[in-house]
């Protein structure tokens, strides 16, 4: 899917995890390929091996905390995987993010540290994220 070097972040620059996740990417030294996934959405094919790749189940991958959802009653077990597949799609604020794909992964990198587990590449400096929680120290180890 991806070469020794290639990221691809499915992103969305609103969403704070999304940003501190992109920049634990670059911290690397890595510019990822950035797809902002509320104006590009996934195939349908694209989305399956996506969630496929994370090992999560498609409602895991569900971002509860959304309109759609709440006004779909997406939490009710009558929905199958297809149907919650076509819900997304039509609705893609309902995909979880940020989904990253590397070499050694595919990760919902929710917190944002779980990039550090498939990133090809090491940290390069000390991270902090927006919210003031040190998760890079200066020699480039992960501090928890």
């Amino acid at each position: 899917m991806t070469n020794s070097k290639t990221v691809v972040i499915y992103h969305n620059p609103n969403c704070g995890t999304s940003r501190n996740t992109l920049a634990l990417i670059r911290n690397t030294g890595i510019e990822p390929e950035i797809i902002e996934y509320l104006n590009n959405p996934p195939s349908r094919e694209q989305l399956v091996t996506l969630i496929a790749g994370t090992g999560l189940s498609i409602r895991e991958v569900l971002r509860k905390n959304v309109e759609p959802y709440i006004q779909l009653n997406l939490d009710d077990p009558v929905w199958t995987d297809d149907q919650l597949l076509d819900a997304m799609l039509q609705h893609p604020i309902l995909i979880n993010r940020p989904i990253v794909v590397t070499e050694l992964g595919i990760r919902l990198c929710r917190p944002s540290e779980v990039v550090l587990d498939i990133l090809p590449l090491p940290q390069l400096n000390a991270f902090t994220k927006e919210d003031g929680e040190r998760v890079i120290n200066a020699e480039g180890n992960r501090v928890n």
